[in-house]
């Protein structure tokens, strides 16, 4: 790898999830909610930390290892994002850009193995 973390647009798009899901945990339903808080903060946060971790390695094996991590993270975002709603603490609205970026950001996370993996093959 000769990229750094910061220049991978996937990394970038966790560094938004990040600010918007903070953003979201600041709103008043969600005071008193301390686990649920800091769970999906916590979750947030292993996104582009293991994205960056993976990276230092300078493997392609290892940066897969992380980016699945990554992955898993994002899904356990979206998981929250969606019982945030169900749970009452917020509307489909306030979810509904996480939410996609979730998604995208898991799409992103998979292309990226792929291509890694075509890269070990080879």
């Amino acid at each position: 790898m000769t990229k750094s973390f910061e220049e991978f647009e996937v990394y970038k798009k966790g560094v938004q999830l990040a600010k918007l899901t903070f953003e979201l945990m600041n709103n008043k339903p969600f005071e008193r909610e301390f686990g649920f808080k800091d769970q999906i903060k916590r979750a947030v946060l292993s996104i582009t930390n293991n994205i960056a971790e993976g990276s230092e390695y300078n493997n392609n094996k290892q940066l897969i290892r992380y980016l699945k991590i990554s992955k898993g993270s994002c899904a356990e975002v979206r998981s929250m994002l969606i019982l945030s709603r169900e749970l009452g603490f917020c509307n489909q609205q306030e979810i509904q850009k996480g939410y996609d970026l979730t998604i995208e950001i898991s799409q992103n996370l998979s292309n990226f193995i792929k291509y890694l993996n075509t890269k070990i093959e080879s």
